[in-house]
């Protein structure tokens, strides 16, 4: 059986960890290398007791020369990284990264959001920013791919189809989303420490957050209106999952059964997308350990103005169940592969 030989840079932290999970137990991989720079010459399982059973190898630190062996490279590593790793990539290699390196089409959008200058400018014309479901047939022809950040997925997942077939206003979408805390890394708990982070709830990054500047850059892509959105994070007391509440006004003439219509036409052949019934209450508890999203679309008492509710698992759909789903469309394996 063909196999992939893969990569995972950034293999200790929760994203990584998860990964290799579904790596190890998809059966056109080979995991060769699994690389970290604090961790080297341990086992993953130290990091996490139920991949002991696995044939994994010890953590090594990356060089680029470790590139030759491999097709596939996966980076869970702080921005940046992936841009300099990425200046080594051979010919027969792909790069699929799960940080945001990427994910902006330009490199001043990046200084402004992410405070750094962009390291591989001229790799960002190979790269597309992959929402599997929103570009399927695109994603084979690029070297990297850059899988969407959580928040982002919950909220693009929903609001592309409704504002390409103009169902929605674009003014004032208000965007409240709130994550489980393994969405901010292994360093939350230091940073956290002071805020009861297991027993309250905590607003971050009001008006800011870099998330902004993907949910942006996707919507300007495909509405030539004028648009605004708030869209505002918590982290909650649990350790994975994403809930987006999602406040719209639709058009006049629209109702919650054409928007319901809209949603379901435009997932009814995506696997890991599924439009539930009109006013049906959900959670993150339908998501967890899986990579679907799962979207519900709710009446208010006024009319012409609507809740869109979006859950998905953040490490998964939100993280390495999306990398993994990438990869399948890239290779040409079944895209649920791995991941159901």
């Amino acid at each position: 059986m063909y196999k992939l030989s893969v990569l995972v840079a950034g293999s200790t932290g929760y994203i990584g960890i998860q990964l290799i999970k579904l790596l190890s137990n998809h059966k056109n991989i080979l995991i060769k290398y699994l690389c970290g720079n604090t961790s080297i010459g341990k086992k993953i399982s130290y990091f996490d007791k139920s991949l002991k059973k696995k044939k994994l190898p010890n953590i090594v630190k990356f060089n680029k020369s470790l590139l030759k062996n491999v097709d596939l490279i996966f980076t869970a590593l702080p921005n940046g990284n992936a841009q300099e790793i990425s200046k080594y990539l051979l010919k027969k290699n792909t790069l699929i990264d799960l940080a945001a390196d990427f994910r902006l089409q330009k490199a001043k959008s990046y200084l402004k959001w992410y405070k750094q200058k962009h390291r591989a400018k001229s790799k960002i014309k190979d790269s597309i920013y992959a929402l599997p479901e929103l570009c399927l047939n695109k994603i084979k022809k690029y070297k990297i791919i850059s899988c969407p950040g959580c928040y982002p997925t919950s909220v693009l997942l929903p609001l592309i189809p409704l504002l390409k077939k103009n169902l929605i206003n674009t003014n004032n979408i208000i965007i409240d989303s709130k994550s489980g805390y393994s969405g901010a890394g292994r360093g939350v708990h230091k940073k956290y420490a002071k805020k009861n982070l297991y027993e309250s709830l905590s607003v971050y990054g009001v008006g800011f957050h870099r998330h902004n500047s993907e949910i942006e850059q996707e919507i300007d892509k495909i509405t030539k209106k004028k648009f605004s959105f708030t869209f505002t994070p918590h982290l909650t007391p649990m350790f994975r999952g994403i809930l987006s509440t999602i406040y719209v006004d639709s058009n006049r003439t629209v109702n919650i059964y054409k928007i319901h219509k809209c949603l379901k036409k435009s997932y009814q052949n995506k696997p890991f997308v599924k439009i539930l019934k009109i006013n049906t209450l959900i959670g993150t508890n339908n998501v967890i350990n899986t990579n679907y999203c799962y979207i519900s679309i709710c009446k208010t008492k006024y009319k012409n103005k609507y809740i869109i509710l979006s859950a998905i698992d953040n490490l998964i759909k939100g993280g390495a169940g999306q990398a993994i789903q990438n990869m399948n469309i890239k290779y040409g394996f079944d895209e649920s592969r791995g991941l159901k």
